[in-house]
């Protein structure tokens, strides 16, 4: 079976206004980041929403918990903005257990060139291949368990929370 990918928005999936130097959203890259890592993984993919983190609403996150319990699949990805990513990941944890979903994203975007968000990607479809059903957040190789894990505001990293 396929693994379902979620997008939400988020750093990975932000283009960069050359004239006002403001980052947008125009549309997901998720096609061509497949391609450019050369997956063979079967997917399928569903775009949410389109926006920053630090905007998403409740409702934007029952959606995501909505989907996640009606699809078919029961290995999902989820990219989402990594201010709140934790936060997603604890309400997915309390409402889905039968499925294994990993969260990811980037700290810089796709667009930019150097961003960590195809390692970050070619990671979390690995790891939902093989972990147990749960929830998780893939950032930087390391995948974290939804209740014990944040985003460090200083290192930009994502850590275990102590």
């Amino acid at each position: 079976m396929a693994v379902r990918i979620f997008i939400t928005g988020g750093t990975f999936d932000k283009e960069y206004n050359e004239i006002t130097g403001q980052l947008y959203f125009k549309d997901t890259h998720m096609h061509d980041l497949l391609e450019m890592g050369r997956s063979h993984v079967p997917v399928e993919i569903r775009t949410l929403m389109m926006i920053d983190s630090l905007e998403m609403t409740a409702e934007d996150r029952e959606l995501i918990v909505h989907q996640c319990i009606q699809c078919d699949e029961d290995k999902i990805v989820i990219t989402h903005g990594t201010d709140t990513m934790s936060d997603t990941a604890k309400i997915l944890a309390q409402k889905i257990t039968d499925k294994t979903i990993v969260l990811t994203g980037a700290m810089i975007p796709i667009k930019f060139g150097s961003s960590d968000g195809l390692f970050n990607l070619g990671s979390a479809l690995a790891f939902a291949q093989t972990l147990p059903h749960g929830v998780y957040v893939a950032m930087n190789g390391r995948y974290f368990h939804s209740d014990n894990v944040r985003k460090n505001k200083q290192t930009g990293m994502f850590e275990e929370v102590k």
